[in-house]
């Protein structure tokens, strides 16, 4: 029979002796050794020394104890036992007449005042003194639900209150208090649900960042750099730690608060989706089966939910597709046994749940251009267009799905996936030939034309110019016209972007904001940082620096665009030399001459070292304003890090991106083991937070950082291309299934639209904070 205990009373050790050897019987004796303790307290002055020599002996092992006990109490009686009981009576039964067994008979009533119901005197006082030992056994008694003490125990040869010595037992060697201890923990840990999976995961105490980043880090010899690529790991361990306790499954983390937010009913794993490939490039198995246990049973695009559909394809999308790609092509980065993988939905997991998404996502794509809706309800798989900006969709936005469409149709073979994709592309290029290959920022989806001519690098242009170079790549050099489109752009951010700081000659990317004819505006986003990677990649097609120039395809304009992407990588590092943290802010502005010099092949090459005194030169050609001094954990500048390092193999990229992540590591930790945050103002010591930790530092900046310290044979860069989240796809042949589907038109047939496209000139205030 199934009894409810719940306090363990059935499981103690001294509660199981005593069920196993007392009867009935026993209770009799019991009551005649009471009352000869009775008669003990008498003498009890006369015993005390012996008391006191005797009890340190009286400590045995309960199972002795229990037997003395027996054997004790049926001494006295052996004849009326013989006679009233079924067993016989024990051997070795002691004699109460011994002086040892008399003081410890003596000290048990002296501990425990005398009852009514042992002297048989009803009208005994309820309320005499216990004395303190009796006290506690009564407060124990009463908190464990343990059985009255109000007569001597059978066993009574090692009784609750019996010590050992004059000295109190501590409180921690005391069985109840354990017991009792211990079931307020399990009780408390089983209200929290720490015996759930995922609790159980996040039980330990989370670490803090050591300060180990205030030191100067100076080696003495050859520089480890595998030894620093592990703390790029431990970074990510303390923030995912941090989201994995405090925020599991939600979309948005406040490392401050400690707090998550939902964007979805069911959460739409924004953060959790974008981690899985970094957590298999860091090799961090046990975190990855966690993240994919979430991914199989939790989940689900069946939501009644819009959605971004630039921001879902590059990180949903995007990190499922990369991590299908690395768990399948490199089945050694945090390897899972056959059974993990049969228990969390195969190894097609994160293919199927990418080409869920991908089909809702299709919707979008039904517009009278084919220029795609900013956003999906993902539920319902209705198309809604932009909640701001007239309706218009991004430029970037619309022409930053391709690399993803494109490799998911290459594993499914839905040419459908292709074809969208491709159609975007046909109707941006008719309409940017208008402006020389540049593109304005926004799109009117119902005619595919641009809106404004705001033309800039930054947010909701930058990753057009990115996805152009890499379709070109991505299908092994196969379609040209990407690489066409690329070549005429670049030549016309040269031409009309690029210009020079006053006094220290720092070359920047500006922005048109009223169009190609109207003045430049010195401001870079630091978005913009990712163009300089962006080049040299373009440039040497993903091959080392050394062995692009011995190819056939090499030429000067190769070479010049390698000395562009050194000089904005540069001024990109120089953002981060100016704030106080050594972090970038959001926008910087420059000073420059008026007019502004225009780009030149034959450009002063300026010192790579940004001087630490405060009143150097070259801080005059940098402005930070108030409003923009905030970081957001971006990743822009460390990409482009890393591209230069991989091609050019100069230490120099891997020594400032070191720089950079110490001041990660000094100025956005949190305390108490909340990870990292974004700021508020990086301009200020000690920084101002901003409780935010963004997804793309765990997906693209950490990843970066990793990939820099890495050796070049981790992810070759002529192997594969990286999408704007830094999510890795294999380069691959299109075969005969798939094509570009379209051929550019000579550029004297196309109509070419009043600019700002069939709606009059008008200045459209951008977005700000976007992220590609």
């Amino acid at each position: 029979m199934n009894n409810r205990d719940p306090f363990g009373l059935h499981r103690n050790p001294t509660f199981g002796i005593l069920r196993a050897t007392a009867t009935q019987a026993a209770i009799v004796f019991r009551e005649r050794a009471v009352e000869a303790g009775t008669q003990a307290l008498v003498k009890g002055k006369e015993v005390r020394f012996v008391v006191e020599s005797a009890v340190e002996n009286v400590l045995e092992t309960a199972a002795t104890a229990a037997s003395a006990a027996v054997n004790a109490a049926t001494a006295d009686t052996s004849t009326r036992a013989q006679e009233d009981m079924a067993f016989a009576v024990p051997r070795n039964v002691p004699s109460f007449t011994d002086p040892q067994r008399q003081a410890e008979d003596h000290f048990w009533a002296a501990t425990n005042a005398p009852r009514g119901r042992a002297s048989g005197n009803s009208n005994s006082n309820s309320n005499t003194s216990q004395g303190i030992l009796g006290g506690v056994n009564g407060l124990l008694d009463a908190a464990t639900g343990s059985r009255s003490r109000q007569s001597l125990p059978m066993y009574k040869d090692k009784p609750y209150g019996y010590l050992a010595s004059h000295r109190a037992r501590p409180l921690y060697r005391r069985k109840r208090v354990l017991s009792l201890l211990l079931f307020v923990l399990l009780a408390l840990l089983y209200y929290r649900g720490w015996f759930d999976q995922h609790e159980g995961r996040v039980a330990q105490p989370l670490r803090g960042w050591g300060g180990w980043v205030g030191k100067e880090d100076k080696p003495r010899g050859r520089i480890d750099w595998l030894s620093r690529r592990e703390r790029v790991v431990e970074a990510f361990e303390l923030s995912w730690d941090a989201y994995e306790r405090y925020a599991w499954g939600q979309d948005e983390f406040h490392p401050e608060s400690k707090s998550g937010r939902y964007m979805a009913p069911q959460g739409l794993g924004w953060i959790i989706v974008d981690s899985l490939d970094t957590m298999m490039l860091m090799n961090l198995t046990s975190r990855l089966t966690h993240a994919r246990e979430w991914v199989h049973k939790s989940l689900t695009w069946d939501q009644d939910q819009d959605v971004n559909t630039f921001e879902t394809t590059i990180r949903m999308m995007g990190g499922l597709l990369a991590a299908h790609y690395l768990s399948t092509e490199y089945p050694d980065m945090a390897p899972l046994t056959e059974a993990q993988l049969s228990s969390t939905g195969g190894e097609d997991l994160y293919l199927e749940k990418a080409k869920d998404l991908a089909d809702r996502l299709l919707s979008a794509f039904d517009s009278p251009s084919g220029i795609p809706w900013s956003s999906v309800n993902i539920g319902k798989s209705e198309s809604l267009p932009a909640h701001d900006n007239s309706g218009y969709a991004s430029t970037a936005e619309a022409t930053t799905l391709q690399l993803e469409f494109k490799y998911l149709a290459k594993l499914t073979g839905e040419k459908l996936f292709w074809d969208k994709v491709e159609h975007v592309m046909e109707v941006v290029d008719e309409n940017s030939r208008a402006f020389e290959g540049l593109v304005p920022i926004l799109m009117d989806p119902h005619s595919g034309e641009f809106m404004g001519q705001n033309i800039r690098l930054g947010s909701r242009g930058d990753s057009y110019y990115e996805y152009l170079i890499k379709q070109y790549l991505q299908t092994n050099k196969k379609e040209l016209v990407y690489q066409e489109m690329w070549n005429e752009a670049l030549a016309a951010v040269r031409k009309y972007l690029v210009t020079y700081t006053e006094n220290s000659q720092y070359t920047i990317i500006g922005e048109r904001p009223d169009g190609l004819t109207l003045p430049l505006s010195p401001k870079m986003d630091h978005l913009v940082c990712f163009m300089p990677g962006t080049i040299a990649l373009a440039a040497t097609e993903g091959l080392p620096l050394t062995t692009a120039r011995k190819q056939a395809w090499w030429s000067k304009q190769r070479d010049d665009d390698m000395k562009l992407a050194y000089e904005v990588t540069q001024t990109c590092w120089g953002m981060y030399k100016y704030m106080a943290t050594g972090l970038a802010a959001e926008i910087t502005h420059f000073k420059i001459a008026n007019p502004p010099p225009p780009y030149s092949p034959s450009h002063r090459t300026v010192p790579a070292m940004f001087s630490a005194d405060p009143e150097a030169e070259w801080r005059s050609d940098f402005e930070v304003k108030f409003p923009d001094s905030h970081n957001l954990q971006r990743p822009e500048t460390v990409e482009s890090l890393f591209y230069m390092w991989r091609i050019t193999g100069d230490p120099m990229y891997r020594e400032w991106g070191w720089d950079m992540f110490k001041s990660f590591m000094n100025y956005t930790s949190v305390q108490d083991g909340g990870g990292f945050t974004s700021l508020s103002n990086a301009n200020v010591i000690p920084p101002v937070g901003r409780d935010n930790m963004e997804s793309f530092w765990l997906a693209e900046t950490l990843k970066y950082f990793y990939l820099l310290f890495s050796p070049d044979e981790l992810l070759p860069l002529d192997k594969i291309v990286i999408n704007t989240e830094a999510h890795p796809f294999p380069r691959f042949d299109m075969g005969q299934l798939f094509s570009t589907g379209w051929k550019r038109k000579p550029a004297g047939a196309i109509h070419s639209p009043m600019p700002g496209g069939r709606r009059p000139l008008r200045r459209l205030v951008p977005s700000v904070g976007h992220t590609r």
